[in-house]
Protein backbone atom coordinates (compact mmCIF):
# COMPACT_ATOMS: atom_id res chain seq x y z
CA UNK A 1 0.00 0.00 0.00
CA UNK A 2 2.79 2.30 0.90
CA UNK A 3 5.02 2.21 -2.99
CA UNK A 4 1.19 2.46 -4.19
CA UNK A 5 0.45 5.61 -2.80
CA UNK A 6 4.34 6.69 -3.17
CA UNK A 7 3.85 5.91 -6.89
CA UNK A 8 0.92 7.59 -7.32
CA UNK A 9 2.13 10.93 -5.69
CA UNK A 10 5.41 10.38 -7.89
CA UNK A 11 3.49 10.76 -11.22
CA UNK A 12 1.45 13.76 -9.32
CA UNK A 13 4.81 15.09 -9.50
CA UNK A 14 5.90 14.85 -13.13
CA UNK A 15 2.56 15.86 -14.23
CA UNK A 16 2.92 19.08 -12.34
CA UNK A 17 6.20 19.28 -14.22
CA UNK A 18 4.89 18.65 -17.89
CA UNK A 19 2.06 20.66 -17.44
CA UNK A 20 4.02 23.32 -16.46
CA UNK A 21 6.42 23.28 -19.12
CA UNK A 22 3.80 22.80 -21.97
CA UNK A 23 3.25 26.42 -20.58
CA UNK A 24 6.18 28.39 -22.17
CA UNK A 25 5.39 30.34 -25.12
CA UNK A 26 9.02 30.69 -26.50
CA UNK A 27 12.21 29.99 -25.74
CA UNK A 28 12.47 33.12 -23.55
CA UNK A 29 9.48 31.75 -21.48
CA UNK A 30 10.48 28.94 -21.10
CA UNK A 31 13.36 29.47 -19.22
CA UNK A 32 10.93 31.69 -16.71
CA UNK A 33 8.98 28.70 -16.45
CA UNK A 34 11.65 26.01 -15.12
CA UNK A 35 11.39 27.98 -11.62
CA UNK A 36 7.61 27.46 -11.32
CA UNK A 37 7.89 23.86 -11.70
CA UNK A 38 10.80 23.15 -9.56
CA UNK A 39 8.52 24.64 -6.98
CA UNK A 40 5.70 22.55 -7.88
CA UNK A 41 8.17 19.30 -7.75
CA UNK A 42 9.49 20.03 -4.64
CA UNK A 43 6.02 20.24 -2.84
CA UNK A 44 5.20 17.01 -4.25
CA UNK A 45 8.19 15.31 -3.29
CA UNK A 46 7.83 16.59 0.58
CA UNK A 47 4.23 15.14 0.36
CA UNK A 48 5.92 12.01 -1.13
CA UNK A 49 8.31 11.84 2.05
CA UNK A 50 5.74 12.26 4.45
CA UNK A 51 3.20 10.19 2.88
CA UNK A 52 6.42 7.11 3.28
CA UNK A 53 7.03 8.89 6.65
CA UNK A 54 2.82 8.38 7.38
CA UNK A 55 3.35 4.51 6.27
CA UNK A 56 6.21 3.70 8.18
CA UNK A 57 4.29 5.06 11.86
CA UNK A 58 1.56 3.34 10.09
CA UNK A 59 3.16 0.01 10.20
CA UNK A 60 5.08 0.64 13.51
CA UNK A 61 1.57 1.52 15.00
CA UNK A 62 0.47 -1.83 13.80
CA UNK A 63 3.83 -3.78 14.83
CA UNK A 64 2.74 -1.94 18.40
CA UNK A 65 -0.77 -3.32 18.34
CA UNK A 66 0.48 -6.71 17.71
CA UNK A 67 2.80 -6.31 20.69
CA UNK A 68 -0.55 -5.98 22.77
CA UNK A 69 -1.62 -8.89 21.72
CA UNK A 70 -2.62 -10.69 25.04
CA UNK A 71 -1.48 -14.33 25.47
CA UNK A 72 -2.83 -17.26 27.72
CA UNK A 73 -0.13 -19.89 29.00
CA UNK A 74 -1.45 -23.06 30.56
CA UNK A 75 1.46 -24.36 33.06
CA UNK A 76 1.60 -27.93 34.35
CA UNK A 77 4.01 -28.96 36.77
CA UNK A 78 3.94 -32.01 37.58
CA UNK A 79 4.77 -31.40 41.65
CA UNK A 80 6.26 -29.04 43.84
CA UNK A 81 10.07 -29.43 44.15
CA UNK A 82 12.78 -26.72 44.49
CA UNK A 83 13.84 -27.61 40.81
CA UNK A 84 10.82 -27.71 39.25
CA UNK A 85 9.58 -24.59 40.92
CA UNK A 86 12.85 -22.51 39.82
CA UNK A 87 11.64 -24.12 36.21
CA UNK A 88 8.34 -22.33 36.42
CA UNK A 89 9.34 -19.50 38.04
CA UNK A 90 12.28 -18.49 35.50
CA UNK A 91 9.90 -19.34 32.74
CA UNK A 92 7.10 -16.88 33.88
CA UNK A 93 9.26 -14.20 34.96
CA UNK A 94 10.63 -14.34 31.25
CA UNK A 95 7.86 -14.23 29.30
CA UNK A 96 6.12 -10.94 31.79
CA UNK A 97 9.88 -9.32 31.05
CA UNK A 98 8.95 -9.48 27.25
CA UNK A 99 5.55 -9.07 26.97
CA UNK A 100 4.58 -7.34 30.67
CA UNK A 101 1.23 -7.59 31.28
CA UNK A 102 0.01 -8.91 27.94
CA UNK A 103 0.34 -12.76 29.50
CA UNK A 104 -1.38 -14.51 31.82
CA UNK A 105 -0.67 -17.67 32.66
CA UNK A 106 -2.73 -21.14 34.19
CA UNK A 107 -0.51 -22.65 36.67
CA UNK A 108 -1.48 -25.86 37.44
CA UNK A 109 0.53 -28.53 39.81
CA UNK A 110 -0.51 -32.48 39.28
CA UNK A 111 0.63 -33.63 42.54
CA UNK A 112 3.03 -36.64 41.08
CA UNK A 113 0.22 -37.85 39.11
CA UNK A 114 0.17 -39.00 35.88
CA UNK A 115 -3.96 -38.94 35.70
CA UNK A 116 -3.93 -35.29 36.95
CA UNK A 117 -1.90 -34.35 34.23
CA UNK A 118 -4.17 -35.93 31.23
CA UNK A 119 -6.98 -33.69 33.48
CA UNK A 120 -5.07 -30.79 33.52
CA UNK A 121 -3.63 -30.73 30.07
CA UNK A 122 -7.45 -31.39 28.53
CA UNK A 123 -8.81 -28.07 30.33
CA UNK A 124 -6.12 -26.31 28.77
CA UNK A 125 -7.00 -27.66 25.39
CA UNK A 126 -10.44 -26.86 26.17
CA UNK A 127 -9.46 -23.13 27.08
CA UNK A 128 -7.37 -23.08 23.86
CA UNK A 129 -4.54 -21.74 25.80
CA UNK A 130 -1.99 -20.21 23.00
CA UNK A 131 0.60 -21.99 24.85
CA UNK A 132 1.30 -24.98 27.26
CA UNK A 133 4.32 -25.16 29.30
CA UNK A 134 5.02 -28.93 30.44
CA UNK A 135 7.33 -28.92 33.61
CA UNK A 136 8.32 -32.56 33.89
CA UNK A 137 8.42 -35.61 31.98
CA UNK A 138 5.16 -36.71 32.44
CA UNK A 139 3.44 -33.45 31.83
CA UNK A 140 4.74 -33.75 28.30
CA UNK A 141 3.77 -36.88 27.53
CA UNK A 142 0.41 -35.96 28.40
CA UNK A 143 0.00 -32.79 26.33
CA UNK A 144 1.56 -35.00 23.19
CA UNK A 145 -1.11 -37.01 23.22
CA UNK A 146 -3.40 -34.20 24.04
CA UNK A 147 -2.57 -31.53 20.90
CA UNK A 148 -1.17 -31.58 17.94
CA UNK A 149 -2.11 -27.97 17.51
CA UNK A 150 -0.86 -25.68 20.44
CA UNK A 151 2.64 -25.42 20.94
CA UNK A 152 3.57 -27.17 23.47
CA UNK A 153 7.41 -26.30 25.39
CA UNK A 154 8.64 -28.70 28.09
CA UNK A 155 11.45 -28.08 30.65
CA UNK A 156 13.15 -30.05 33.53
CA UNK A 157 12.97 -32.64 30.69
CA UNK A 158 16.30 -34.73 30.79
CA UNK A 159 15.58 -36.55 27.06
CA UNK A 160 12.56 -35.68 24.63
CA UNK A 161 13.61 -38.81 22.51
CA UNK A 162 13.27 -41.35 25.17
CA UNK A 163 9.97 -38.90 26.96
CA UNK A 164 8.37 -38.91 23.31
CA UNK A 165 9.74 -42.50 21.77
CA UNK A 166 11.61 -40.48 19.19
CA UNK A 167 13.99 -43.26 17.14
CA UNK A 168 15.08 -40.88 14.56
CA UNK A 169 16.56 -37.98 16.80
CA UNK A 170 18.11 -35.10 15.43
CA UNK A 171 17.76 -32.42 17.68
CA UNK A 172 14.27 -31.02 16.97
CA UNK A 173 11.13 -33.06 17.82
CA UNK A 174 9.73 -32.09 14.38
CA UNK A 175 6.07 -31.58 16.04
CA UNK A 176 4.23 -28.94 17.84
CA UNK A 177 6.90 -29.39 20.69
CA UNK A 178 10.05 -28.28 21.92
CA UNK A 179 11.74 -27.22 24.99
CA UNK A 180 14.56 -27.17 27.53
CA UNK A 181 16.85 -29.99 28.95
CA UNK A 182 17.84 -30.51 32.59
CA UNK A 183 20.17 -33.04 31.49
CA UNK A 184 23.71 -32.20 33.08
CA UNK A 185 26.95 -34.56 31.72
CA UNK A 186 26.86 -37.73 33.15
CA UNK A 187 30.37 -38.57 32.87
CA UNK A 188 31.31 -35.71 34.90
CA UNK A 189 28.79 -36.37 37.45
CA UNK A 190 30.56 -40.24 37.38
CA UNK A 191 33.94 -38.69 37.65
CA UNK A 192 32.60 -36.86 40.53
CA UNK A 193 31.77 -40.03 42.60
CA UNK A 194 34.99 -41.37 41.16
CA UNK A 195 36.98 -38.07 42.63
CA UNK A 196 35.26 -38.18 46.40
CA UNK A 197 34.94 -41.87 46.25
CA UNK A 198 37.66 -43.88 45.11
CA UNK A 199 37.62 -46.86 46.95
CA UNK A 200 34.31 -47.65 45.78
CA UNK A 201 33.59 -50.82 45.16
CA UNK A 202 29.76 -51.23 44.24
CA UNK A 203 27.36 -48.48 43.54
CA UNK A 204 23.91 -48.70 43.91
CA UNK A 205 21.59 -46.95 40.49
CA UNK A 206 18.43 -45.46 42.50
CA UNK A 207 15.75 -44.75 40.56
CA UNK A 208 11.61 -44.64 39.44
CA UNK A 209 11.04 -47.88 37.15
CA UNK A 210 8.11 -45.71 35.37
CA UNK A 211 10.31 -42.67 34.66
CA UNK A 212 11.84 -43.70 31.29
CA UNK A 213 14.27 -40.47 31.19
CA UNK A 214 15.82 -42.29 34.79
CA UNK A 215 16.75 -45.16 33.02
CA UNK A 216 17.72 -43.36 30.10
CA UNK A 217 20.52 -41.57 32.80
CA UNK A 218 21.20 -44.70 34.53
CA UNK A 219 22.52 -46.20 31.15
CA UNK A 220 24.71 -43.60 30.80
CA UNK A 221 25.97 -43.63 34.23
CA UNK A 222 26.94 -47.41 34.04
CA UNK A 223 28.79 -46.86 30.92
CA UNK A 224 30.92 -45.15 32.70
CA UNK A 225 31.33 -47.02 35.68
CA UNK A 226 31.92 -49.75 33.02
CA UNK A 227 34.94 -47.92 31.63
CA UNK A 228 36.21 -47.10 34.76
CA UNK A 229 35.72 -50.86 36.31
CA UNK A 230 33.31 -50.22 38.84
CA UNK A 231 30.90 -52.76 40.51
CA UNK A 232 26.95 -51.33 39.68
CA UNK A 233 23.50 -52.91 40.60
CA UNK A 234 20.24 -51.11 39.51
CA UNK A 235 17.61 -50.31 42.63
CA UNK A 236 13.88 -49.37 41.22
CA UNK A 237 10.86 -48.44 42.56
CA UNK A 238 7.40 -48.37 40.73
CA UNK A 239 6.27 -45.63 43.11
CA UNK A 240 7.14 -43.95 46.42
CA UNK A 241 5.45 -46.01 48.58
CA UNK A 242 8.52 -48.71 47.66
CA UNK A 243 11.25 -46.31 48.11
CA UNK A 244 12.06 -47.11 51.96
CA UNK A 245 12.43 -50.83 51.31
CA UNK A 246 14.65 -50.35 48.42
CA UNK A 247 17.08 -47.73 49.34
CA UNK A 248 17.48 -50.08 52.62
CA UNK A 249 18.09 -52.88 50.35
CA UNK A 250 20.78 -50.26 48.30
CA UNK A 251 22.50 -49.59 51.28
CA UNK A 252 23.04 -53.05 52.67
CA UNK A 253 25.19 -54.00 49.64
CA UNK A 254 26.69 -50.49 48.17
CA UNK A 255 29.26 -48.19 48.97
CA UNK A 256 27.43 -45.49 47.66
CA UNK A 257 24.37 -44.42 46.07
CA UNK A 258 23.81 -42.36 42.52
CA UNK A 259 20.08 -40.94 41.79
CA UNK A 260 19.54 -39.07 38.53
CA UNK A 261 17.29 -36.35 38.00
CA UNK A 262 14.15 -38.71 38.98
CA UNK A 263 11.20 -36.92 40.05
CA UNK A 264 9.71 -39.56 42.55
CA UNK A 265 12.91 -39.50 44.24
CA UNK A 266 12.64 -35.96 44.59
CA UNK A 267 9.60 -36.02 46.20
CA UNK A 268 11.33 -38.30 48.58
CA UNK A 269 14.18 -36.95 49.31
CA UNK A 270 13.68 -36.88 53.53
CA UNK A 271 12.49 -40.52 53.74
CA UNK A 272 15.91 -41.43 51.66
CA UNK A 273 18.17 -39.57 53.87
CA UNK A 274 15.95 -41.21 57.05
CA UNK A 275 17.41 -44.58 55.30
CA UNK A 276 20.74 -43.66 53.66
CA UNK A 277 22.46 -41.29 56.55
CA UNK A 278 21.98 -43.54 59.67
CA UNK A 279 23.26 -46.37 57.34
CA UNK A 280 26.66 -44.27 56.46
CA UNK A 281 25.87 -44.54 52.48
CA UNK A 282 26.95 -41.15 50.97
CA UNK A 283 24.64 -40.39 47.68
CA UNK A 284 25.34 -38.56 44.38
CA UNK A 285 22.36 -36.64 42.99
CA UNK A 286 21.49 -35.86 39.42
CA UNK A 287 20.48 -32.70 40.67
CA UNK A 288 20.14 -30.47 43.59
CA UNK A 289 17.07 -30.33 45.22
CA UNK A 290 17.92 -33.93 45.41
CA UNK A 291 20.94 -33.17 46.73
CA UNK A 292 19.93 -30.13 49.46
CA UNK A 293 17.21 -33.47 50.77
CA UNK A 294 19.75 -36.80 50.91
CA UNK A 295 23.22 -36.57 48.78
CA UNK A 296 26.39 -35.48 49.41
CA UNK A 297 27.06 -34.07 45.95
CA UNK A 298 25.68 -33.31 42.70
CA UNK A 299 27.06 -31.51 39.29
CA UNK A 300 24.47 -28.83 38.95
CA UNK A 301 22.36 -27.01 36.41
CA UNK A 302 19.93 -24.14 37.25
CA UNK A 303 16.81 -24.89 36.51
CA UNK A 304 16.18 -20.96 36.36
CA UNK A 305 18.03 -20.54 33.60
CA UNK A 306 16.33 -23.88 31.52
CA UNK A 307 12.78 -21.81 32.41
CA UNK A 308 13.74 -18.79 31.38
CA UNK A 309 15.31 -20.08 28.09
CA UNK A 310 11.65 -21.98 27.55
CA UNK A 311 10.10 -18.68 28.47
CA UNK A 312 12.32 -16.90 25.86
CA UNK A 313 11.25 -19.63 23.51
CA UNK A 314 7.91 -19.00 24.16
CA UNK A 315 8.33 -15.45 22.48
CA UNK A 316 9.66 -16.22 19.48
CA UNK A 317 6.80 -18.66 18.85
CA UNK A 318 3.83 -16.23 19.96
CA UNK A 319 5.53 -13.32 18.71
CA UNK A 320 7.92 -13.53 16.10
CA UNK A 321 6.07 -16.71 14.45
CA UNK A 322 9.10 -19.48 15.24
CA UNK A 323 8.36 -22.53 13.56
CA UNK A 324 8.17 -24.83 17.16
CA UNK A 325 8.55 -28.02 15.02
CA UNK A 326 12.80 -27.10 14.00
CA UNK A 327 13.59 -25.51 17.43
CA UNK A 328 16.54 -27.56 19.23
CA UNK A 329 16.05 -28.05 22.60
CA UNK A 330 18.15 -26.00 24.80
CA UNK A 331 20.35 -27.46 27.39
CA UNK A 332 21.74 -25.57 31.02
CA UNK A 333 24.91 -23.02 29.61
CA UNK A 334 27.16 -24.30 32.81
CA UNK A 335 26.86 -26.89 35.53
CA UNK A 336 28.37 -26.09 39.13
CA UNK A 337 30.03 -28.80 41.67
CA UNK A 338 27.91 -28.60 44.34
CA UNK A 339 28.09 -29.99 47.84
CA UNK A 340 25.48 -30.70 51.17
CA UNK A 341 27.46 -29.13 53.64
CA UNK A 342 25.36 -31.08 56.73
CA UNK A 343 25.54 -34.37 55.38
CA UNK A 344 28.95 -34.62 54.44
CA UNK A 345 30.15 -33.22 57.88
CA UNK A 346 27.93 -35.93 59.09
CA UNK A 347 29.32 -38.79 57.08
CA UNK A 348 33.04 -37.63 57.48
CA UNK A 349 33.30 -36.56 53.48
CA UNK A 350 36.01 -33.74 52.48
CA UNK A 351 35.10 -32.22 49.08
CA UNK A 352 37.69 -30.27 47.00
CA UNK A 353 37.74 -25.98 46.93
CA UNK A 354 36.25 -25.77 44.05
CA UNK A 355 32.75 -27.57 45.40
CA UNK A 356 30.25 -24.98 46.19
CA UNK A 357 28.05 -25.22 49.47
CA UNK A 358 24.15 -26.17 48.88
CA UNK A 359 22.67 -22.70 50.40
CA UNK A 360 19.53 -24.72 52.05
CA UNK A 361 16.61 -22.57 53.28
CA UNK A 362 15.41 -22.56 56.59
CA UNK A 363 11.54 -23.01 56.69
Amino acid sequence: MKKKTLALLLASAMTAVTLAGCGSDSGDASADSAAPAEETAEPAEDAAAETEEAADTAEETGDAAASDQEYSIGICQLLEHPALDEATKGFQEALTDLLGENVTFDMQNAQGEQANCATIITQFVTDDVDLILANATAPLQAAAAATNEIPILGTSITDYATALDIADWTGATGTNISGTSDLAPIDEQENMLVELFPDAQKVGILYCSAEPNSEYQAALFEACLDEDEIAYEEFTAADSNEIQAVVTSACESCDVLYIPTDNTMAGSTELINNVALPAGVPIIAGEEGICAGCGVATLSISYYDIGYKAGEMAYDILVNGADISTMEIQYAPQVTKEYNEAICTELGVTVPDDYTAITVEEE
